[in-house]
């Protein structure tokens, strides 16, 4: 059978982790239309009767000057060396011509380069193209570098291409023997998609900087089989005095609205009822602070 690491990459709000999801039919990575939610790899595994692939959801890569950033370009380009396929994901209308296109994912395909790795060219939210005259040249162009297997445009949200997609990522793996059991899906543990789903309440309810200032640790996770109940204290951590009155809100309506949407979607990811006790602090300067970055787990 043919057994692979797929990491999918590509610049800032492509589709990255809208194409992880709709590839295993299950919503493993929090989407937004702010560029730059995706700040862990995480992984996400297909099993087919004659394949098993994991894949890889990479942060954006963004040449940004904090510490969170180069440590999220530091994630995102790991990923890049250890996989066996590569899916470089463009969005069409970013991008009119082949020259602008060329221009703004020059720094990707330098990366790609660098690999060992199969490489194949999504091009997403082709059902968002107005004119599908563009699209031919695109492929061409992509396809005539000589860097890509194949250049493939989809849908990731329509779920439009992906059959085909898989197909040419099944035929450029190695063979080899299952790496996880049949019925895993990820190799995240569940304290983590906790953070990642109240940190994508928090970016849907606030706006400007806070989504890119909030960071989410869970310090405790207790069990309690006995009443199907997980109990779960989380901080969230904030840059500026400022920011933590906007994600508390006056009275703590907002805090109180992002644990309640929170935790219904964490008690169906478990499968039991949850109490969950949110706390929001001020870690001054975080995201350029090396010892936040690791405490919070993204280095």
């Amino acid at each position: 059978m043919k057994v692979g690491f797929v990491s999918i990459t590509g610049l800032p709000n492509v589709g990255k982790s809208t194409l992880l999801n709709s590839i295993l039919g299950e919503k493993l990575a929090i989407v937004s239309r702010k560029p730059q939610t995706t700040r862990n790899i995480i992984r996400g595994i297909k099993n087919l009767p004659d394949a098993q692939l994991i894949f890889l959801d990479t942060p954006g890569i963004y040449m940004g000057d904090t510490v969170l950033n180069k440590a999220m370009l530091r994630n995102a380009l790991s990923a890049m060396r250890d996989a066996d396929v590569i899916i470089h994901m463009i969005e069409p209308g970013r991008a009119p011509i082949a020259s602008e296109v060329e221009s703004r994912e020059q720094h990707v395909i330098k990366e790609l380069r660098k690999t060992h790795s199969q490489h194949l060219l999504a091009i997403n939210k082709v059902d968002t193209l107005k004119d599908k005259k563009l699209l031919l040249p695109l492929m061409e162009k992509f396809h005539s570098s000589g860097l890509y297997k194949s250049v493939i445009p989809i849908s990731a949200l329509r779920n439009e291409g992906l059959d085909l997609l898989l197909s040419s990522v099944i035929e450029l793996c190695p063979e080899g023997e299952r790496l996880f059991p049949e019925d895993m899906m990820t190799g995240e543990p569940e304290r983590f998609f906790v953070q990642e789903i109240v940190r994508e309440k928090i970016i849907e309810s606030t706006y400007q900087e806070i989504p890119y200032a909030c960071a989410v640790v869970v310090e405790s996770f207790e069990e309690r089989s006995a009443q199907n109940l997980v109990s779960i204290y989380a901080v969230i951590y904030v840059e500026k005095a400022s920011q933590k009155g906007i994600v508390i809100g006056k009275g703590g309506a907002m805090l109180k609205r992002t644990g309640t949407r929170a935790r219904k979607e964490i008690e169906s990811l478990l499968g039991k009822r949850v109490y969950l006790d949110l706390r929001v602090k001020v870690r001054e300067g975080w995201s350029n602070d090396l010892n936040s970055i690791k405490e919070f787990g993204y280095f």
